[in-house]
């Protein structure tokens, strides 16, 4: 059995303390640090299909990777962590873009209540599409914003609930992209 994870809490002043993950994403969810990650190339972004095994959103396209810091990690050392585990990959110089709050539910008794720490990549250049790790992403793929914001639109139950929020919110995101929405 995996030991528990502790991750940061954040209380009505804005102060952090360390809380159960899990006990944060219970009972409607209690406010916590997130970080959610956006690679592009060449104008298109970097989205992933999770798990089947995950323990919420299986199966469902998010952004390119998201994760919470553990307490007391470093929100940038936490985004590159997790690029590594969930996508055998990582990228030079993300650059922190914006902190937006969110609440949204994931499942029948799990919530996401967070205070995001939104980072970018961007290249011009061309970069190879990540071999991710099995248990965590199904499959990745290129795509431009446009093209997401209409598949989107068409079909949202494929997509992870924080991702449509991200899409809807998308200029609060402050991502430079050389693609915006629709």
């Amino acid at each position: 059995m995996n030991a528990p994870i502790t991750i940061p809490g954040v209380d009505e002043r804005g102060r952090l303390y360390p809380i159960e993950k899990l006990a944060a994403h219970r009972g409607g969810g209690v406010l916590h640090l997130a970080i959610s990650i956006f690679v592009f190339s060449q104008g298109r972004l970097l989205i992933q299909r999770r798990a089947q095994g995950k323990y919420h959103s299986s199966g469902l396209w998010a952004n390119t990777c998201c994760t919470h810091p553990d307490w007391g990690e470093d929100m940038h050392t936490a985004a590159h962590r997790r690029l590594r585990e969930e996508l055998n990959f990582d990228v030079p110089n993300l650059e922190q873009r914006a902190v937006i709050d969110y609440h949204a539910r994931v499942s029948a008794d799990l919530w996401e209540r967070e205070r995001v720490h939104v980072f970018q990549y961007a290249t011009d250049e061309l970069l190879d599409t990540p071999m991710p790790v099995t248990d965590e992403v199904s499959a990745t793929r290129w795509i431009t914003v446009s093209d997401l914001r209409r598949e989107m639109l068409q079909m949202p139950e494929k997509f992870a609930p924080w991702f449509r929020i991200y899409v809807s919110r998308w200029n609060e995101l402050s991502l430079i992209t050389g693609a915006e929405p629709d």
